[in-house]
């Protein structure tokens, strides 16, 4: 094991230091026209790499880039030229004004996505060309001269073989940073933005943030592209940031892999090289970058950065198949029991008078509540009956029409998912909404990541900080993925896996935020007998660890032997509450849910009352309530199917949620 661990490692070491031997003697080997070819790449390459954080890494779509890198040329021209700073004091007040002019940039984000937001980063982009070519400070079309040199001690910068060397280190370091940032937290909640918002923010990503923190990243990149641009050329004008060389960006990042920064610097290099190559052509050359994108789009979305793993995935097929054979799901670890807290009869969950209205019609009407801690509530009804909606509402999805949700004793009705995420309520989707382009364990990472999006200033300043806490957060999801079993699938895409490990997945993943509260939405759907009597044990372990439950579910058979007190939900009101047997027998849901022909194949057993604190014979009496249950599981599963299957009919009259 050790051995195929470091086996690649030192062969990536290895990769890595012959591409810097090469890259350290590359002037060698030109003649000054192609060095200063190669000096221009450099510059695309670190502009490459900001765009690349932003889209390929956080889903924000940045038609500003070029924007962003005029605003630190221009700047630096400005200062140097007219206000008599020195370079590199200029340089400073630079890449700060692209920062802002980034942070600016991304309030649109905050509203809007998608195409919607690509056109509103590019008219600020044209509205930014359109300044820089009119304002008289900026020297109009005819731009600024008289950049002076930067200056190193005993380096003299105006030979563009040293100018290399000094573009060289900023970009090294540069694509360091940002893949340091990418296989850390921050980088890990980006991409589950990027995969899933909703996901992420329900994990307590920090969305709004996180968005802002997208483009500062890119503004970065572009302010340091932007000095090193004008202290090569030292010359700036209008046509340099043009919405052509915008889209020469946009295709630079697309070919070589938006989602690997490896890649954007790859496609920046190969694209400024063939630009060159092909300048006696340029007509021909425009139109072939854009037939290149298509296909590229269409055959190859990852960019060359993604063709190898798409090779080796082909190649290893039949090997993968057969690991996959071997990687069983282990059995579940039960939590160890705790005691319940000593203010157990505060409720921990209250739902007032709840209404909520979708434009003309009212998907919640005047629904109320009370969950205690320790309990495991169900809550049932017909399809449309709006059970996703009061969970869509508790956890901050959507904002109650009228009424009060109450968590804990704060006042949470208006409260953002992250928020709330952070504050113990954690939940599963009736869809799965797993980040498909992470791990298994990077799912799991993301949800154990309870650091706020204020401290990325450790990324600047700190980076030891990040390295200790990152290592603390893999041994914790190590400690989880054992425990539900998931060791073997720790690295493959959530996506790959049967659907009921990725159910267990999701469960996993709700619990490394270590909630107090946990939504489950129907995580019995689409399971076989056996995972549902599996899924029964988790609920109750994670119910005897200290969590209260709150599950949706049609399996009926599970929720009358696992809940404690059920509430029925029909058009958009509560019809009934209480025990199971109450429920189960109450006319109303009767005819509104279950139906004459359900009802005589619907167990009633009485289900354990919620736990009490868990000294040493209540553990084993709780042990023994649990086996038992388990015991009658297989019945129950055979008897809810049949219930199911006649409750559909019902069911199928009601419009889908």
């Amino acid at each position: 094991m050790k051995l195929s661990v470091k086996g690649p490692s030192a062969t990536r070491a290895g990769g890595l230091a012959a591409i810097a031997v090469a890259a350290w003697l590359l002037p060698y080997g030109l003649g000054s026209y192609s060095i200063h070819v190669v000096n221009i790449a450099i510059i695309y390459a670190l502009l490459a790499i900001g765009m690349g954080l932003a889209m390929g890494i956080s889903g924000q779509i940045n038609l500003a880039q070029v924007a962003f890198f005029g605003v630190g040329a221009y700047t630096l021209a400005i200062l140097t030229t007219d206000s008599g700073y020195g370079f590199w004091a200029a340089a400073v007040i630079a890449v700060l004004a692209t920062v802002a002019t980034g942070l600016f940039v991304g309030i649109p984000a905050l509203r809007m996505q998608s195409h919607y937001l690509g056109i509103v980063t590019l008219g600020l982009a044209l509205g930014f060309i359109n300044w820089i070519t009119n304002a008289s400070v900026t020297g109009g079309a005819d731009g600024i001269s008289g950049i002076p040199l930067p200056t190193l001690p005993g380096i003299d910068l105006s030979s563009e073989y040293l100018y290399y060397y000094l573009e060289l280190v900023v970009c090294a370091f540069g694509l360091g940073f940002g893949l340091f940032v990418v296989r850390t937290s921050l980088g890990r909640r980006l991409r589950a933005m990027r995969d899933d918002s909703l996901a992420a923010g329900a994990m307590g990503a920090e969305i709004p943030l996180l968005r802002m923190t997208a483009f500062l990243l890119a503004s970065l990149y572009g302010g340091l592209a932007g000095v090193l641009y004008a202290g090569l050329i030292r010359y700036v004008a209008p046509e340099t940031f043009s919405i052509g060389n915008m889209f020469i960006l946009l295709a630079m990042v697309i070919i070589g892999g938006r989602r690997s920064l490896v890649g954007c610097v790859v496609g920046a290099v190969g694209l400024t090289l063939i630009r060159e190559w092909l300048s006696d052509f340029s007509t021909y050359a425009q139109l072939g970058y854009g037939v290149v994108v298509v296909l590229m789009v269409v055959f190859a979305p990852t960019g060359l950065a993604g063709i190898p793993s798409r090779i080796r995935e082909f190649a290893n097929r039949r090997r993968r198949s057969h690991t996959e054979d071997r990687a069983r799901l282990r059995p579940f670890q039960p939590y160890e029991a705790v005691e319940t807290p000593a203010a157990a009869d505060e409720p921990l969950l209250e739902i007032r008078s709840v209404t909520k209205d979708f434009r003309g019609l009212r998907a919640l009407d005047d629904v109320s509540l009370t969950v205690r801690p320790g309990e495991i509530r169900g809550i049932v009804g017909p399809n449309g009956s709006g059970k996703t909606t009061l969970f869509n509402v508790i956890s901050g999805f959507y904002r109650a029409t009228s009424g009060q949700v109450r968590f804990g004793r704060r006042a949470t009705t208006t409260a953002r998912p992250y928020a709330l995420s952070l504050l113990g309520v954690a939940r599963t989707f009736q869809n799965l909404r797993l980040f498909g382009q992470l791990t298994v364990r990077e799912n799991i990472l993301v949800a154990l990541d309870r650091t706020r999006t204020h401290t990325i200033w450790q990324y600047a300043v700190w980076q030891p900080g990040v390295v200790r806490r990152e290592r603390q957060l893999r041994r914790q999801a190590q400690e989880l993925l054992e425990r539900f079993g998931l060791t073997d699938f720790a690295e493959a895409a959530p996506g790959s896996l049967p659907y009921g490990i990725q159910r267990r997945i999701e469960i996993a993943r709700a619990m490394a935020s270590r909630p107090r509260l946990l939504l489950l939405d129907e995580p019995a759907a689409g399971l076989n007998g056996e995972e549902v009597q599996q899924l029964a044990r988790i609920v109750r372990s994670i119910r005897d660890s200290g969590t209260t439950v709150v599950l949706i579910e049609h399996n009926m058979g599970l929720v009358m032997s696992l809940c404690e007190r059920v509430t029925v939900l029909s058009s958009g009101g509560v019809i009934a509450e209480g025990t199971p047997a109450e429920v189960v027998a109450a006319p109303e849901v009767i005819e509104a849910y279950l139906g004459d022909s359900a009802m005589a194949d619907v167990p009633l057993p009485e289900p354990a009352p919620p736990q009490a604190p868990a000294g040493p014979t209540q553990a084993s009496a709780s042990a023994e309530a649990s086996a038992s249950a388990e015991a009658s599981a297989s019945a129950e599963a055979s008897a809810s199917a049949e219930a199911s299957a006649s409750a559909e009919a019902p069911a199928s009259k009601e419009a889908t949620r």
